[in-house]
């Protein structure tokens, strides 16, 4: 069994350098990969009513599909970008959409996976906005507006939020790395989240026991990735050309 594990690639236009890097790692993974789990954040803003989405997220979207079509397990996380997932992805499409966290228990171990935007306790304020972005008050005011606001005022939104994470992303994974000692006390065998930019992989060893703190880093800076295989975990990167 072999697990794939990506955040954070944001992505904008279908044509991009990013978009097409991206297209052909997935291609890789319908190669070898068993499942895949997307860690938030693949696109930069999400909104689709009756099956419409925004044309430049379409390539990566059949590029899904493909993977879905050749026997891959996909599992999409909401991120703090893209949520409301679950009215496109999940039904026919047969790809697990998670609104939160996740525990899983893969390989003989207990593995906590999250976007990682909830971390930090103390940010009261970006809590707050997001109970409301995501309560149904919210929910069915964006089901009346048009598409194309929408997808207008997603855009902006999204580069407000750029300028808060090209602040210096130590402070943030120092955090994520105190909570998952916490999770690791709780019994879970690895932490894997996305949210902040930098790639890490740390491992403990406690008595007979490894544990793994994965952060999976920005898809567009690092190419970063993380996978499960026989066992054993691997943050990598990814080096191949464009389609």
């Amino acid at each position: 069994m072999k697990a794939v594990f990506f955040s954070d690639a944001h992505l904008r236009n279908g044509n991009d350098e990013g978009s097409t890097i991206l297209r052909s790692f997935l291609r890789s993974v319908s190669r070898s990969g068993d499942h895949l789990f997307v860690v938030g954040d693949l696109f930069d803003f999400w909104f689709s009513k009756d099956g419409v989405t925004y044309p430049g997220f379409q390539p990566i979207i059949d590029e899904l599909k493909d993977l879905t079509a050749g026997g891959v397990q996909i599992h999409l996380f909401e991120g703090n970008h893209d949520f409301y997932l679950a009215d496109y992805f999940t039904g026919d499409l047969g790809i697990e959409v998670f609104t939160d966290a996740a525990v899983l228990e893969m390989e003989g171990k207990r593995i906590y996976v999250a976007h990682g935007d909830m971390v930090d306790e103390r940010d009261r304020g970006y809590r707050f906005l997001r109970r409301l972005l995501r309560s149904r008050l919210f929910y069915g005011l964006q089901r009346m507006l048009p598409l194309s606001l929408l997808w207008r005022l997603a855009k902006r939104s999204s580069e407000a939020s750029k300028e808060y994470l090209a602040k210096p992303q130590e402070g943030l994974a120092s955090k994520m790395e105190t909570f998952a000692l916490q999770e690791f006390q709780k019994g879970m065998d690895a932490v894997i989240l996305g949210h902040c930019h930098l790639p890490v992989i740390k491992t403990r060893d406690v008595g007979d026991r490894q544990h793994h703190f994965i952060l999976l880093g920005d898809w567009l800076a690092h190419r970063s990735y993380a996978v499960l295989e026989k066992g054993r975990f691997e943050l990598r990167h990814y080096t191949a050309t464009p389609l």
